[in-house]
């Protein structure tokens, strides 16, 4: 699964995901007045995501945790930040947005917590380059009573891979570079092929280290987090 991720290197993403620098203004305006890294990244926050509108890649903020329009309450997103890759074309809350609203949550790591006994270590988990790297996601919009529109993201996982499995048996699925302008298409459709992209990213190209526990915390969001323990991987 993923519950926490990191966003630092954010000025990155225009070179990397914004050829054309459509949705960055939004992104700069949000951060004009506090630092933009993030450290540790949590359920119903909100997360930078990439679409494209049939012409370009376009960022925008999306609320982690995903709302479907039907829902009656928004807490529903709370327990919808994951969506099993295996499942995404027949559950009712994903396999409408799986064929038309699919997106990119923007990332550079994200935590798992590695089981031993009672023991659970946290692990800061990223790609071996240090890149930024797109999850695969799918949003939605949902009305709220009253009258606020929200815009909501979900990150879709897979089995882990054979580097990831000694941490945990889920991963998100991260997307190759080649295989994000598929994914954002809006004109695909064909959920046979979109499911041959959700597979797991090959081992020797992740990087893991054990960190601190002030990870632990959701409201702990300071370098501190991604401070190293020790690298066992």
């Amino acid at each position: 699964m993923c519950g926490r991720f990191t966003l630092i290197p954010w000025d990155e993403i225009e070179r990397r995901f914004l050829p054309t620098g459509t949705g960055m203004e939004i992104i700069r305006e949000r951060f004009s007045d506090t630092g933009p890294e993030r450290y540790n990244i949590a359920p119903t926050q909100d997360v930078i995501t990439i679409t494209n509108d049939g012409e370009a890649n376009v960022a925008r903020f999306k609320r982690w945790g995903l709302v479907p329009s039907w829902a009656k309450d928004i807490s529903i997103g709370n327990r919808m930040i994951n969506a099993r890759a295996e499942t995404l074309a027949e559950r009712p809350s994903f396999r409408s947005a799986f064929r038309r609203r699919r997106c990119l949550v923007v990332a550079d790591s994200f935590y798992e917590w590695k089981r031993d006994g009672r023991n659970r270590t946290p692990m800061r988990i990223s790609l071996e380059s240090g890149e930024l790297f797109g999850f695969a996601g799918l949003w939605e919009s949902w009305d709220s009573p009253d009258g606020r529109r929200i815009l909501s993201c979900t990150i879709a996982t897979t089995a882990a891979n054979e580097f990831l499995a000694p941490i945990h048996d889920r991963m998100p699925v991260i997307l190759s570079q080649d295989a994000e302008p598929m994914w954002l298409d809006p004109d695909i459709q064909d959920t046979d092929a979109l499911s041959e992209l959700l597979t797991p990213y090959p081992s020797d190209l992740m990087s893991a280290y054990e960190v601190s526990s002030v990870v632990n915390s959701a409201a702990n969001d300071v370098p501190e987090c991604i401070a190293l323990v020790s690298r066992l991987l």
